[in-house]
């Protein structure tokens, strides 16, 4: 059985990665950006290959308190690089999980390679394009960078966009108005996210590959499923612009990876 070493196992993909994907976990439950827990830790065990996903991502957390994700988005990593390069056994291949974040937003309906232009729309975007940097600069382990589009899974809880928008529909006594919705994203199923992990690590994918389905969802019409679910009204007051974040996932489908059969109804993740 393979055995990897992971970071962030008790975040929403972390499970789902675990209850996926046929290895033996080694789960790292110290403080990322304390380097020498990392050190002990990474000492202490022996992993053919690693997933690191601990990070602070909520953007307007992250927002809120960008030192300290920054701390943990930047710094926790280089503490896991350079503990990973310093070990005698070092894992043979390693997972990045980066965002499609990094890249600059687009108002027409573009699809993104990994070729496309990175200019970080957030603050958490940016400390993931600069980890990225860092992992490309410093690390001797031959690595993967995913950059993973929006995601979301019935385990998934506010601030993140879908849950957000659910709770806010069920709390609503009849009708509710919801604002900047006229946006369009590229959702993945977190089953997906993991077989397409699986799939880079077979290949022993290095550098940087897009994970997502290269379809469109509506953020309105999502949110119109939802209401009509509970049995409420909607109006909508939209943003001057509608954005675009869709990815063009050619590369990794080379790899024969295929996402689970696609449509843009709410039973592709629940």
């Amino acid at each position: 059985m393979i055995k990897c070493g992971i970071t962030g196992a008790s975040g929403v993909l972390g499970r789902r990665i675990r209850k996926n994907l046929p290895y033996k976990f080694y789960i790292f439950k110290k403080d990322i950006t304390k380097k020498k827990e990392v050190e002990k830790w990474v000492n202490k065990n022996d992993f053919d290959i690693f997933i690191h996903l601990a990070a602070k991502v909520p953007v307007n957390m992250v927002n809120k308190n960008y030192k300290q994700a920054y701390n943990t988005n930047v710094n926790g990593t280089l503490n896991l690089i350079n503990s990973l390069n310093k070990k005698k056994n070092k894992p043979k291949w390693l997972f990045y999980a980066s965002t499609s974040h990094v890249y600059k937003m687009s108002y027409k309906p573009t699809k993104m390679n990994e070729k496309y232009i990175t200019y970080p729309q957030n603050k958490y975007g940016k400390t993931k394009l600069i980890a990225e940097k860092y992992l490309q600069e410093k690390s001797i382990i031959k690595f993967c960078i995913g950059r993973i589009f929006s995601f979301t899974d019935k385990n998934q809880k506010t601030p993140y966009v879908l849950p957000s928008i659910t709770k806010k529909i069920k709390l609503c006594k009849k009708q509710i108005t919801l604002h900047n919705l006229n946006h369009y994203r590229d959702f993945i199923n977190t089953k997906d996210i993991a077989s397409a992990i699986d799939v880079l690590r077979k290949n022993r994918a290095t550098g940087i590959y897009n994970i997502g389905t290269g379809n469109q969802f509506n953020l309105k019409n999502i949110a119109m499923q939802i209401a009509k679910k509970f049995n409420k009204k909607i109006n909508f007051v939209d943003s001057k612009k509608s954005t675009y974040l869709i990815s063009n996932c050619n590369k990794i489908l080379k790899l024969n990876w295929k996402p689970k059969k696609f449509n843009t109804n709410l039973k592709y993740f629940y």
